[in-house]
């Protein structure tokens, strides 16, 4: 039979761009500083590395995975993860962030957007083994694109993939919206949310590079495990160099040593203990009862107590920071003194002026009138004081919440005071109020609806000069102050124009699967639409009751193990450590997930660490504990039957809780 002549052009085509590629890379090596300054040399240096990172390739990737032809212009573009140029510099592959890119996403034969044909590439590695073309002028090619579900279906071992060859219409407006505007995407499981909240941070890294360079990008998960799960999505796109941290550690200024109870950490999260704090801070401000003798140049001007006081006033109503206001309290008195000596005909120095303000004497007024404030001895002082917890929780929080934050036993000193995760939103809250908190450009925010409304604000004073992608579900909220409302999120956020995307369509869960989840949708407390899935198989749910759950799950994930991909056994915590011992007593090799990163082949998962996680293969085990473990156990269970891409088994002996019946 004779080669396809397209399939053998398209392959010369990726033979020629994989060359291309190639020498740009070594032509990238091949840059030196050629004699110039130090400092231009490490800005060359800077500039070489982030070339070489854009270009890094592993040769398992090709260069394109798709094309289209223009009908106006007679154009031919392939499209891939990055540029690719010949040597006389004319494109070879245009990048997918490229505005000439858009069309291979957003046209349809209702709307060809000038596109006559779209063409998908099926690969093997890096083998170019079949195209798919829909002529979008003729009407287009009926149904889902095969190439399209094999790519969405590839089964995977390891961290999250890029999905560039695989965004749809709904997924590419979010991608490629403007850096100003902030957006919330509501997403069920299997819409792809985190994947376009990753793939929108390189689209803004492409487009605004010199602007993101400088003031950062951050990406904020719930936990290691989810980062590491994440963390190659945006290098492969060819963008290194953006933050990636949990809220935990986004906060965590003071050690976590403790724990609180859900009630406790629930009224530490809330919005009003923002005013409390503020409170504490700026409560300790004393209004001057004197006049103060300030040296400079040698004589002593004194500074009556009105002028103090109407300094300290007006620096209270300003929205100074409180360490900067009482810097700016030392300068305001110098420079009366200053006045008074110009008065006299003198004229100090700004040395002169800068020794006054840290004089004794106006170092000690401060100390009276505006003292120095530590975040982390401000909440161990509130804490363990009920009269300063009284005084600033007046008529704010009750006498009964009061105790319930009081500890119980204050710590000898705040280095050695048991801090939850909590208190570290407290003590972050503090440090934003004395110093201003540095701001990125963009934050990416995953699975945002189990923030409290603290922690919403420390995301707030991080992005206060720059816009913000939320990615969540509030069907999926498992703590106990989970959101059920994005308007009130992102008010928290200070962000209220911000557009909440939903996403409505499932790529990456099937249809039996997602069917069975949302049987628990009405019993969550919130108002969403079941999602449905694009994708569809026979074999992808069995639910099965037995006797014994642990030799079930044994068999069960061995038989699992026979198919191609990641196999995650999902668990109640409690389950974790005997299901563990089971499977590796049978020679399976598990791993157990922890927070601080993602499992191999086989990994057991507890219940709590699933959210985000996607395996080709889930076994649940035992629904009941999951629900039975924590007051949201059903929004919990709904996180765990939806991490499978390709099929998911349940094992139970208890009975199935009656929701999902």
């Amino acid at each position: 039979m004779s080669a396809d002549p397209i399939l053998t052009a398209e392959r010369h085509h990726l033979e020629k761009s994989t060359t291309a590629l190639e020498h740009m890379r070594r032509s990238a090596e091949a840059i030196t500083d050629g004699g110039v300054d130090a400092f231009a040399s490490e800005s060359l240096g800077a500039a070489r590395s982030r070339r070489l990172k854009a270009l890094a390739d592993d040769g398992t990737v090709p260069p394109f995975f798709g094309r289209t032809d223009r009908s106006d212009t007679a154009e031919t573009f392939h499209i891939g993860r990055r540029h690719v140029r010949d040597d006389q510099g004319d494109p070879l592959v245009i990048d997918w962030r490229a505005p000439m890119s858009t069309t291979f996403y957003r046209a349809t034969s209702a709307d060809p957007q000038g596109v006559r044909l779209r063409r998908r590439f099926g690969f093997a590695g890096p083998l170019l083994t079949s195209y798919e073309d829909e002529l979008l002028e003729l009407g287009g090619r009926p149904g889902e694109s095969q190439i399209l579900l094999a790519e969405i279906e590839r089964p995977r071992v390891g961290p999250m993939r890029d999905i560039v060859a695989t965004i749809q219409p709904d997924q590419d407006e979010i991608v490629r919206a403007p850096i100003e505007v902030s957006i919330c995407v509501q997403g069920a499981p299997g819409t792809g949310k985190t994947a376009v909240g990753l793939h929108r941070a390189a689209y803004l890294l492409y487009t605004y590079p010199e602007r993101l360079r400088q003031a950062g990008v951050l990406v904020v998960g719930p936990n290691r495990a989810f980062l590491g799960y994440i963390a190659a999505v945006l290098p492969a796109l060819g963008e290194g160099g953006v933050e990636q941290a949990s809220i935990v550690e986004l906060t965590a200024s003071v050690p976590v040593r403790a724990e609180d109870t859900p009630e406790v950490a629930t009224l530490k999260g809330d919005a009003r203990m923002a005013e409390v704090l503020r409170r504490a801070v700026y409560g300790g401000i004393r209004k001057p009862t004197d006049s103060l003798a300030v040296p400079l140049a040698g004589r002593r001007y004194r500074v009556s107590e009105q002028s103090l006081r109407r300094c300290v006033d007006d620096l209270r109503r300003s929205d100074v920071r409180y360490s900067a206001g009482r810097e700016r309290l030392a300068l305001a008195i110098a420079e009366n003194a200053r006045r008074q000596k110009e008065a006299g005909g003198g004229s100090p120095t700004d040395a002169e002026m800068r020794r006054a303000a840290r004089s004794d004497e106006v170092t000690a007024f401060l100390a009276e009138v505006w003292p120095a404030v530590d975040a982390p001895s401000l909440i161990a002082s509130l804490l363990g004081t009920p009269a300063a917890l009284a005084r600033a929780a007046r008529g704010i929080l009750t006498d009964e919440e009061q105790a319930l934050l009081r500890w119980v036993r204050p710590p000898r000193s705040v280095a050695s005071a048991s801090w939850s995760a909590a208190d570290t939103v407290l003590v972050d809250e503090v440090a934003g109020l004395l110093e201003r908190t540095p701001s990125y450009g963009h934050i990416v925010l995953d699975e945002a609806q189990d923030l409290s409304p603290m922690q919403y604000r420390a995301i707030a004073r991080r992005s206060s000069t720059g816009s913000i992608t939320v990615l969540g579900d509030v069907a999926q909220g498992t703590s106990p102050w989970s959101s059920t409302d994005w308007l009130t999120s992102l008010r928290h956020l200070d962000k209220p124009e911000a557009v909440v995307q939903p996403l409505t369509r499932g790529y990456r869960v099937p249809g039996e699967v997602l069917a069975y989840a949302n049987r628990l949708l009405p019993h969550l407390g919130v108002s969403l639409k079941a999602v449905t899935s694009v994708r569809h198989g026979d074999h992808s749910l069995a639910v099965r009751s037995v006797s014994r759950v642990d030799g079930a799950a044994v068999n069960e994930a061995d038989r699992l193990l026979g198919f191609e991909g990641s196999v995650g056994v999902i668990c109640s915590d409690a389950s974790v450590a005997r299901l563990t011992a089971g499977l590796a007593r049978a020679g399976l090799d598990p791993q157990v997930l922890t927070d601080e990163a993602a499992g191999p082949r086989l990994s057991v998962v507890p219940a709590s660490l699933a959210k985000g996680l996607e395996f080709d293969s889930v076994l649940v085990v035992e629904p009941a504990d999951i629900v039975a473990a924590e007051p949201r156990g059903l929004n919990r269970l709904y996180v765990v039957l939806t991490r499978a891409v390709s099929r998911l088994v349940v094992v139970h002996a208890e009975p199935l809780p009656a929701e999902l019946q």
